[in-house]
This record gives C-alpha cells, structure tokens and sequence, in this order.
C-alpha cells in the first residue's frame, strides 16, 4: 500500500485545462525519446488539478512511444483525487500525495512533472521540494519542473537529470505556441520560481530577454513562417548574442527553445 506518511506541500488553485501541458509530452518525446521508450520506472503527474486532463493525455500520448508506461497522478487534496478515479485505467492511477511522493514497496519514478506547483511557495521552499521528489528518482531520472499560461500558450520549465545522488538543472526551456504569435519578453511572467524574481531590469535575465527580442525581431523580418523565424531567431541567439542553445532541428521546430544550465549567462 502507498506510505501513509502526511503529504508534504500545500493544495494548489487546481486550474487545469485540455492540451495545456501538450508540449511537456512532445518535449519528452523529442529531447528524450530513447529514455520514454525504455523508461524504468513510473512517469509521476504532481498536482493535477481539479480535473485529471493532464495525466489522461500524458498517457495517451506517451503510450505510442511506450505502451507500457505507467502514470501516476498525485495531488494533495482527497477531494481531487477521489474525483479522479472514474479516470483510472490501465497504465494510469490516481493517489493522495505530495513532494514525498506516495510509491508502494519496489516502485520507482523516472518522470515528475511539477507545473504551475511550485509558484505559490516561497523561493526558499524550492530546494526542499525538488529534493523530496529527486529521492525515489531512477538514475537519470528527470523532473520537469516549471510553470505556463492558463491555456498553455507560453511554458517555462527547468528540466533537472538524476546523476548518481545529485539533482543537476540540466536546461531551462521556454515554450511558445507558434501559431498563436508570441513576444519573448511574455516569458518573464511565467518563469519558474527559482528566476521569476530575478529579472531586475538590467540583469541577466533582462539582457537575455533583450537579445531574443532583438533575434525574434530580425527573424520574422527574413520569415513569414513562425517556425522558420523562431529557428533563426534561435541561431541567432547562439551566434551572436553567445547563449546556450540546444541547436537540435526537432526542437526548434516545434518551438523548443532549449537553453542550457549556464543561463542566463551566455556561453560565447
């Protein structure tokens, strides 16, 4: 049976809506296919939300690269996952949990996604929370931890990798929906917790800000097509401006900017 230990966080808003997290599943399916496909242990949906639409398309969608994947949803309100049940199916379970993930005897996780969690702690909770949720992590193991617009139109999330016993950020990603046009600096409303504060005018976040507009604005100047520009301005970003950027074809375009864990100092 899961630990009957106190659930460790806070209950959430619980907004959730259809397709929000889409892109978290097509980000895993692009940056980290081999580790979806063979994944050793359970994929984890922290804090669903009022309804479980998150964890039922995780599934769904993931289950065509790995027919055996297993996910979890946990929230921290019996409620909400009382609810969820009806949702219940092969390959998705529904438990009463928190950061201390509620696992049975033998389980592992090898995926936690964590959005739209951590925003409402203070800054210095952060560094608790990741480290209860890397414990039961497989070796190379991934949290994705972050935070997006209520229609998932704009999403920002650190990706941390289990290596041996420590937790390493290994990039931040920010997310946009092409079609829908996007502003760069609309990112600083919904970065993760460990920058959202952090963007003082003139730093490093605002300067990295500054120079993606600036790459963003030169793109769509050579390109009508939205992910043709956001490769360019992507490029450019590197190239120019010296940012750590995961150069990958897959992930530009789709609209994966993929920053590595330098940022927001460049590189170059």
């Amino acid at each position: 049976m899961p630990s009957p230990r106190r659930p460790l966080g806070q209950v959430t808003r619980g907004k959730t809506a259809p397709n929000r997290l889409r892109k978290t599943d097509t980000f895993l399916a692009v940056a980290y296919p081999e580790w979806v496909r063979h994944m050793p242990g359970l994929y984890v949906d922290l804090g669903y939300g009022f309804f479980p639409i998150t964890s039922v398309e995780t599934r769904q969608r993931l289950r065509g690269l790995n027919p055996q994947l297993q996910v979890l949803g946990v929230e921290i309100d019996p409620q909400r996952v009382a609810d969820a049940q009806a949702f219940a199916t092969e390959g998705l379970s529904f438990r009463l949990g928190g950061f201390n993930l509620p696992l049975q005897p033998g389980e592992r996780v090898s995926v936690v996604r964590a959005f739209n969690v951590l925003r409402q702690y203070p800054e210095a909770a952060v560094a608790e929370a990741l480290a209860a949720l890397a414990a039961p992590l497989t070796p190379g193991g991934l949290i994705l931890e972050g935070t997006c617009d209520p229609l998932g139109r704009l999403l920002t999330f650190n990706v941390y990798q289990k290596q041996g016993a420590a937790l390493a950020r290994a990039a931040l990603v920010l997310a946009p929906t092409l079609h829908a046009g996007f502003l760069p600096r609309q990112f600083q409303a919904v970065l993760p917790k460990n920058f959202i504060h952090h963007a003082e005018p003139g730093g490093p976040i605002d300067r990295f800000f500054g120079a993606w507009h600036a790459a963003w604005q030169h793109a769509r100047a050579q390109a009508r097509d939205p992910r043709q520009a956001f490769t360019l301005a992507a490029r450019r970003l590197a190239n120019i401006y010296g940012y750590p950027v995961d150069r990958r074809p897959a992930l530009l375009r789709r609209g994966f900017l993929m920053l590595g864990p330098e940022w927001p100092a460049p590189t170059g």
